[in-house]
């Protein structure tokens, strides 16, 4: 089954789409939507709707009616688009297994064509075609392509021997801190150590801060550290001020906004693939139309040996 662009969005925000459908005003909350002063609805005689008490409601629990409305809208969004991922990748997958080797065969029978023709006639023309089409023959990967340097031509790499053998693997060469090295990490170890910490969340930072210390002095790495000591002697980064609650919404609403166009994006891409478009050629029974492919390929192979019998005589 494939998922359109306009099935996966319709065309539309879902952060838009998911406040109109909560409040039926816009993807902000309807805040200027023809709400009275304090947010509630109004009657032509300016009095508030029964039912209400005379209270007027909150723009921010308006908006947050929203959020929520907008937020349910992406996750189907997403899943309408991830499901569609999944069915073109495990399509893909289909069509190389049942199509590969046809597609190899055909090549091959290609080059083979382009060879014989070029044997017989000795054309400098037909030579470079030959050429041309044996190089579109995927190789046969070699050994160490095959084994990721496991092996090469003089056997198995120390690493993968020890691996095979239960072997210990030779640690690596040891570093030696030089003099610089070994002052800027005792200073670091003696400012930042977490024992210093007056709280747990300061402990936490001196914490993870000597971690990276560690590992810098391990490796030897004088610019590192010493980029660690002025970071240090920065002092921890300021928290940002804390949004008020309409910031926090608002801002909830537009990075939903940026994920709903990015995953449009991604639709599109999928779409535009060419597995994609095969699925959207046969949405409902794409089995067929591999059949159908092989079908047709299985005749090219038949025309290209022909032809190869052809020249061969």
């Amino acid at each position: 089954m494939t998922t359109s662009n306009d099935d996966v969005t319709g065309d539309r925000d879902p952060s838009a789409d998911g406040a109109q459908g909560a409040d039926g005003h816009d993807g902000h909350g309807g805040l200027d939507g023809g709400a009275g002063p304090g947010g509630g609805a109004a009657t032509a005689d300016g009095s508030t709707p029964e039912g209400t008490g005379g209270e007027a409601e909150r723009p921010e629990a308006r908006l947050e009616r929203a959020v929520r409305a907008a937020e349910q809208a992406l996750i189907e969004f997403e899943i309408a688009v991830e499901t569609f991922r999944v069915e073109v990748e495990n399509f893909s997958r289909l069509h190389h297994q049942k199509l590969g080797p046809m597609y190899s065969r055909l090549d091959e029978l290609d080059a083979l064509i382009a060879e014989a023709r070029a044997a017989r006639t000795g054309d400098p023309e037909d030579l470079r075609k030959a050429q041309e089409a044996r190089a579109m023959v995927l190789p046969m990967p070699g050994v160490e392509e095959l084994f990721h340097n496991w092996i090469d031509s003089d056997g198995l790499s120390p690493e993968a021997a020890a691996m095979l053998t239960d072997r210990p693997v030779q640690p690596p060469k040891r570093v030696r801190p030089s003099d610089e090295v070994r002052k800027l990490y005792r200073e670091l170890a003696r400012k930042a150590h977490p024992d210093l910490a007056r709280d747990e969340e300061e402990r936490q930072r001196r914490e993870e801060f000597i971690t990276r210390v560690n590992a810098a002095y391990g490796r030897g790495d004088a610019a590192l550290l010493q980029e660690l000591s002025e970071e240090w002697a920065a002092g921890p980064v300021p928290k940002a001020p804390r949004l008020s609650e309409s910031e926090e919404l608002y801002a909830r609403l537009e990075w939903l906004a940026h994920r709903k166009e990015w995953l449009t994006g991604v639709a599109r891409e999928l779409e535009d693939s060419a597995i994609g478009a095969m699925l959207r050629m046969a949405p409902d029974d794409p089995d067929r139309l591999l059949d159908e492919i092989a079908e047709q390929l299985l005749a090219q192979v038949s025309e290209r040996e022909a032809e190869l019998n052809a020249l061969a005589q």
